[in-house]
């Protein structure tokens, strides 16, 4: 195994990526990066000053000042200008304000540099909509994390149960395919799978399953 690597996962909302990708970096012993998180974050900070089309926004974003830190049980949090935003990036509506967000390439641009720093400085699994794409695009592994938008509506009505926000699964699966779309068709950076990124589908996978699959992948590649 190389003595610094980068694994690239990408995919859509709800399949997974982040609790696999800690669950990964933590066994492989390396950082691991919620990009998502990021732009949650910058989200946030939109919402409360009511900037939503991209010249506002663009506007705003030297206010932005972005934290990331990891705690004891590996748990990313995130700062906004000082504040923990690690359990509010996670609501709906900030949900959906990061899909707009992250269409905006001042947004993109922004965060790009701050995203490469960390794969340069360490071994890192990065998790994203575009990092096998754009953000880390020699990443020495790529995978491609996926599921069917019912699986993934189940699971993200799950969380959302556990969490104390409950939702109508009709409404998260609304939201779901909604967010895909959004993603799929924004002109910046649109989710897809990298040319050489392997496909994972888990939607007859349970989590054990899922991440000893990831795992297989992640060593295979390097």
């Amino acid at each position: 195994m190389k003595e610094r690597y980068a694994v690239a996962i990408d995919g859509p909302a709800g399949a997974g990526k982040s609790s696999l990708a800690k669950a990964a970096a933590r066994e492989l012993g390396i950082l691991y990066v919620d990009t998502g998180a990021i732009y949650r974050t910058v989200a946030c900070y939109m919402l409360d000053h009511g900037a939503e089309e991209p010249a506002a926004v663009e506007t705003l974003l030297p206010q932005v000042q972005i934290g990331l830190r990891h705690g004891e049980d590996g748990l990313q949090r995130m700062a906004l200008n000082g504040e923990d935003v690690t359990e509010r990036i996670r609501l709906p509506e900030v949900s959906m304000a990061a899909s707009r967000v992250s269409a905006i390439p001042a947004v993109r641009q922004f965060l790009l540099e701050m995203q490469r720093r960390l794969a340069r400085e360490q071994s890192v699994i990065m998790d994203g909509r575009d990092i096998g794409t754009v953000v880390l695009p020699a990443a020495d592994v790529k995978i491609f994390l996926t599921a069917s938008p019912e699986e993934r509506a189940r699971r993200r009505w799950r969380e959302l149960e556990e969490r104390g926000t409950p939702q109508p699964y009709e409404a998260v699966l609304a939201e779901v395919e909604r967010r895909d779309k959004s993603d799929r068709e924004r002109p910046i950076a649109p989710l897809r799978p990298a040319e050489d990124a392997i496909l994972l589908d888990t939607t007859a996978l349970d989590y054990a399953q899922s991440l000893q699959r990831l795992l297989e992948i992640v060593r295979g590649g390097l």
